[in-house]
């Protein structure tokens, strides 16, 4: 019997995107996958409901796939694809797999043989990035910074000496009801002429997009309170 394919299928960056957001093929792919690995089975109903392609929700299948997933149950979370069904992995924004566990699910399927499908989708990273001016040939993801402060200080005096020290661009994120916490540390702890980057609700309504030095952020009064954010720190 011919396997399915595990597709890894994008989503929304921004609450104010809209099926114009996304293409036709990762529409056509939802209409044709009945299993999927989601973080959040009811935003991923609400999402595909989105899309208006006429579909019964009721009749889908979603199994969670979050931080507190059991990697042993993946043979059985993935069977169907041994059974010639396609499994689609949804994150809760933009790209599956980064800053994210369905990572776990890519990984077993290469284990097993099973094709992966990526489809084309805005990712967050990518997007901060290339509107930020800092360097794109060379750059590093860190995801999540630690919550511990003492842990954060370093975590951060670490990013700026690398940058410093090879051009190399740090991207990161936060939960976005931190994301103004996180600017105030930033502004105290990096030095004048280091360059922050903030990519805010990137491909929404309310998209903002800046990048300066961090003498400047400190005269912004920038307020960014629970808007999902892309952060670079790099040097011009």
């Amino acid at each position: 019997m011919e396997k399915g394919k595990l597709y890894l299928i994008p989503t929304y960056l921004s609450s104010t995107n809209n099926e114009d957001n996304i293409t036709n093929n990762v529409k056509n792919t939802i209409r044709k996958t009945s299993y999927y690995l989601v973080e959040n089975a009811r935003t991923a109903r609400r999402y595909i409901a989105s899309l208006k392609l006429g579909l019964d929700i009721e009749k889908l299948h979603f199994d969670l796939i979050d931080k507190r997933f059991n990697n042993n149950d993946l043979p059985a979370l993935l069977n169907p694809l041994l059974m010639g069904e396609n499994i689609g992995v949804l994150s809760e924004a933009g790209l599956p797999a980064i800053a994210d566990p369905g990572n776990l699910a890519v990984r077993y399927a290469h284990q097993q043989e099973i094709e992966v499908v990526c489809l084309e989708g805005a990712s967050s990273i990518i997007l901060g990035l290339v509107s930020s001016g800092l360097n794109g040939q060379q750059f590093t993801f860190h995801g999540y910074l630690p919550v511990d402060p003492i842990l954060l200080e370093k975590k951060i005096r670490t990013m700026e000496q690398t940058a410093l020290r090879s051009n190399y661009s740090q991207i990161f994120i936060e939960t976005p009801y931190r994301n103004q916490q996180l600017l105030t540390v930033l502004c105290k702890i990096l030095k004048q002429d280091t360059v922050l980057a903030i990519g805010a609700d990137l491909t929404g309504q309310e998209q903002y997009i800046c990048s300066k030095r961090i003498s400047a952020w400190k005269k912004a009064n920038f307020k960014i309170d629970k808007i999902p954010c892309i952060f670079s720190i790099g040097v011009y």
